[in-house]
């Protein structure tokens, strides 16, 4: 028997690639309808049936926008136009086309096309289908294998184009089509803002790739790089690690293959008639008979895609027809027809199919009962709900408590703050039992809602969100997936309370009480349910100790530090702006008098013209776009940079603009009128290697290497004269961790003795002295002791020193052989990565390594660098956490007027006041130094300052 075949359509891709083809000579009906984006889908849909005869298809929609993107890049998208009247009519009709012609309709609410025909793809593929993905939209590479192929419909002239598994590399110029991601998150994408790498575009993307073969291969060995590129790709890797994230088609959907729903079958042509005369499509009604009418061409269709058992359900949907358009559809919106509804939700209980018991709690009497009969519970989830998502600023509706399954209650708290703390009150001495555990999902929001109340929670706590990153750190951890992934319960949509973000969003407040009752009660019920099957499963794995002793405990740190904020100098900013747009100005004019005339420099066309064609740099052979302009990105521009003055003034002028834009003009933006102080959110679930991420600001990527971006930290001062800002940095941690967990005697020593590692190394790979150690011997030791951790190469030393490739090899060579131990550290964690598919760090914290084995060579490769490397970041990133939560309990318990700020990687900052400092700075150092014993000496520095640069 021949294979099986399912085709997937992506259909915002064909239905705007449709809208387009005719946007110069739109479409349009008697009725005055623009019905060009309909005419274009549903054409390439009957050439795919038509051509291809497929056994199964479906077609996969958007719904709302990727959830998943926002909340790690709440700008991704930002970019996009609306989308056009025209597109937003004709989908509703596209959808009861595909209706009456059987045709499953794939869409879930906050998850992408992409991910949903990824998804499917994938679990097609296990069942042994050939899968063909019809999409215009390269993105699709990442998911060709051997039998997932890209199907690129036919387009003005040109035959379709199939991709597989060749077809990808050869496009991409890659060894595998899984670094299709890797190209995107360098590139960046600026259709759905994907910031991608500073300077690197498609040439550059591609020759990164053929020497690193990943993102993070190439973040590892930046020290391979040079000029520029380098500085740039360093400052800013969160954002390549970030946008490759963001180009990752999720496998992992809440949506189910189904081999009899998607099995092609006879439509219903009396419906599609109504749809075709209404829309006044003779000319495609009649190629639609005769492709499904009862002559040859639908024989073979029908021949090959009906069962019996498809028979059987062809007489149900006969019997009871599905509603037509005219009752069931807003020819001005989406269908409100909840048959809409991906037909794999039925895999899912939902509140409207599932047994449970919710209740409001209101009034003296049942408040006063409710309150007594948590305090005689054990453990109990419980859920704020509020007016926004800015926990600094939002203020109370209600609270949800559950501590048995299928059961809720919902408290309302009124819009009165006065009368909200008085009730608040009755709750107290349940939030601050020390014997009861709390349960919440991402609880430190609840946590710091509750504090701007006066309520502190004490006792046990139990976060779903991190308990999943502990148990597996790469998949997504907001409770709507959670809950469909273990409990296979579909939760309610905040969405169908207070309506999709934009203007007219609803607050909370704005919803009936019995609606909220169900919504929040759920919340509570499902979070109570997933505590009870993760709690095992990190016992299993485990991670219960990290999560008890390292995770938890610095949740209610890192709501400290958020609430506490820090001091920033905006009239220093506003200065620093002014004097910027001065530089960028004087750059304007000195631009525009070398090229001998004004135009704009923030357009590429413009700006090409004037480089290329009238000043003639770099010779005649510039690289142009698709649309036929120069291109004239920074790596264009960079690789340019010798040959003329203006080049060097553009990228300057363009530096300088963005460093305005994203820090100067908009950090003052950041400040919380309350408090008059910057509140950064600091996420636990984010990094795989236990890295915390900042966010709202981004206040770890502070750029510190040119002199406009240090003038950045100047802005962040103390409280006021009575502080001081404090910085206590980890020296060369990475380093010391490596030569401890590799037990290499000679690094260990040299560490004990408080030598200069650099020099020490340099002192016995040349083997000379170690007072004649030169400073370029050092250099050289320098590269390969912070190399060596991430997989330095001959290659990439001879690129990073003035060594030569063989030179570089024996450097490497001298090195292994002086610290013999390290090299059979790395190779011990790349065997256990091997069998046991993770490495751990000193506190248990696993990283996952799904591709240790692969037969790909850079895929591997790339894991096993991973190996070697996750164990000391994670590591690196547990001893600090751990040194925060020491810190934190003594400022707390001993009542210090000093304040944890910022952590950003390897460095902590404080808030210090004079008359506690030298108490102070003997503590943070104690605490730092000893917050893990290491057969290394872990060493601190200590900096102050009345800001963050002088502090650092």
């Amino acid at each position: 028997m021949s294979q099986k075949r399912l085709f997937l359509l992506d259909a915002y891709a064909l239905i705007f690639r449709g809208y387009y083809a005719f946007i110069k000579n739109p479409r349009i009906n008697s009725k005055g309808m623009d019905t060009s984006a309909i005419i274009g889908f549903m054409n390439s849909l009957m050439d795919v049936i038509k051509r291809e005869k497929p056994d199964h298809l479906a077609v996969a929609f958007d719904k709302g926008g990727s959830n998943y993107r926002l909340e790690m890049f709440t700008d991704y998208k930002a970019n996009r136009d609306e989308t056009p009247e025209a597109i937003k009519i004709a989908v509703p009709y596209i959808q009861e086309l595909l209706k009456a012609m059987h045709i499953p309709i794939i869409e879930k609410a906050g998850f992408e096309a992409d991910d949903l025909i990824g998804t499917l793809a994938k679990q097609a593929e296990k069942q042994g289908y050939k899968v063909f993905m019809v999409t215009p939209d390269k993105d699709f590479g990442q998911l060709v294998s051997e039998n997932i192929f890209m199907y690129r419909p036919a387009r003005m002239g040109n035959d379709i184009e199939i991709w597989g598994v060749e077809e990808v590399k050869a496009k991409f110029e890659i060894e595998h089509p899984l670094q299709v991601i890797d190209f995107l998150g360098m590139m960046g994408d600026a259709v759905d803002n994907i910031p991608g790498l500073p300077g690197v575009g498609e040439k550059t993307a591609k020759k990164l790739l053929a020497e690193f073969g990943s993102m993070e291969n190439l973040l590892a060995n930046t020290d391979k790089l040079k000029g520029a590129l380098k500085e740039k790709i360093e400052a800013n890797k969160e954002k390549g690690i970030l946008s490759k994230k963001l180009a990752t088609i999720l496998l992992d959907c809440p949506v189910t293959f189904d081999e009899v729903d998607y099995e092609l079958s006879k439509p219903d042509v009396e419906k599609t008639d109504v749809l075709f005369q209404e829309l006044e499509f003779r000319q495609m009604k009649a190629q639609f008979d005769k492709l499904f009418g009862t002559g040859k061409e639908y024989d073979e269709i029908d021949n090959s895609a009906l069962t019996s058992t498809n028979i059987e359900e062809e007489k149900i949907k006969k019997v009871a027809p599905k509603k037509t358009n005219e009752s069931q559809m807003d020819l001005f919106g989406f269908s409100e027809d909840e048959s809409n509804e991906n037909s794999a939700n039925s895999y899912y209980a939902t509140l409207e199919n599932t047994t449970h018991f919710y209740q409001i709690v209101q009034g003296e009497m049942p408040t006063q009962l409710f309150v007594q009969n948590l305090l005689q519970q054990q453990s109990v989830c419980f859920d704020t709900e509020t007016t926004g998502l800015d926990a600094l600023n939002a203020t109370l509706v209600g609270m949800s408590f559950s501590w048995e399954k299928g059961k809720g209650y919902y408290v309302p708290f009124p819009e009165n703050q006065e009368e909200t703390l008085i009730l608040l009150q009755k709750f107290k001495p349940f939030f601050e039992s020390e014997s009861i555990e709390k349960i919440g999902q991402n609880i430190k929001y609840d946590l710091k809602v509750l504090h701007n109340y006066g309520i502190v929670v004490k006792g046990p706590l139990f976060d779903t969100m991190i308990a999943h990153y502990l148990i597996n750190p790469d998949m997504r951890h907001n409770m709507d997936v959670l809950a469909e992934t273990y409990l296979k319960y579909s939760p309610k949509s905040i969405e169908t309370l207070i309506g999709k973000k934009g203007k007219g969003q609803k607050s909370m407040r704005d919803v009936s009480l019995e609606d909220i009752k169900e919504y929040a009660a759920e919340d509570a019920d499902v979070t109570l349910q997933l505590k009870e099957h993760f709690q095992p499963i990190l016992e299993k794995v485990g991670t219960k100790k990290l999560f008890d002793k390292i995770e938890i405990p610095l949740v209610q740190v890192l709501a400290d530090m958020e609430q506490e904020g820090v001091q920033l100098d905006v009239s220093f900013l506003q200065a620093l702006s002014t004097e910027m747009q001065i530089e960028i100005s004087n750059l304007e004019q000195k631009i525009y008098e070398t090229a001998g005339e004004k135009f704009n420099l923030a357009s590429p066309k413009q700006l090409g013209d004037i480089l290329f064609d009238k000043l003639k740099i770099g010779g005649t052979k510039q690289k142009k776009t698709k649309t036929g302009q120069y291109a004239t990105g920074e790596e264009v521009l960079s690789y340019l940079v010798n040959e003329h003055q203006i080049v060097k003034d553009i990228l300057e002028w363009r530096q300088l603009i963005k460093l305005k834009s994203t820090y100067v003009d908009a950090l003052p933006n950041q400040v919380n009128p309350k408090t008059n102080r910057v509140h950064t959110d600091y996420m636990q679930a984010v990094a795989a290697t236990g890295r915390l991420s900042s966010n709202n600001p981004n206040l770890q990527n502070i750029p510190i290497r040119s002199e406009r971006g240090r003038q950045i930290r100047k802005a962040f001062v103390a409280r006021d004269e009575n502080y001081v800002l404090l910085s206590a940095d980890y020296s060369q941690i990475e380093l010391r961790i490596i030569a401890a967990l590799s037990g290499e005697e000679n690094m260990i020593k040299a560490f004990q003795n408080n030598e200069d590692i650099h020099r020490s190394t340099a002192a016995k790979v040349f083997n000379v002295p170690l007072e004649d150690v030169t400073t370029a011997q050092r250099s050289h030791a320098k590269t390969v002791n912070f190399g060596i951790i991430y997989g330095v190469s001959a290659f990439g030393l001879s690129n990073q020193t003035n060594l030569s490739r063989k030179e570089s090899a024996d450097l490497i060579e001298a090195y292994y052989q002086t610290y013999p131990k390290l090299k059979a550290y790395m190779a011990n964690q790349v065997n256990f990565a091997r069998e046991n598919g993770y490495v751990e760090t000193i506190s248990g914290r696993r990283r996952y390594l799904k591709d240790i084995n692969s037969a790909n060579a850079i895929v591997k490769g790339g894991a096993e660098r991973n190996a070697v490397n996750a164990p000391i970041q994670g590591s690196a990133a547990d001893i600090i956490k751990i040194a925060m939560i020491h810190i934190h309990q003594k400022l707390s318990a001993e009542k210090w007027q000093s304040k944890m700020l910022l952590q950003v990687h390897d460095e902590l900052v404080f808030d210090a006041h004079i008359t506690e400092l030298e108490q102070l700075k003997t503590m943070i150092k104690h605490e730092m130094e000893n917050a893990f014993k290491l057969d290394v000496p872990l060493e601190v520095e200590i900096g102050i300052g009345k800001n963050w640069l002088e502090a650092h």
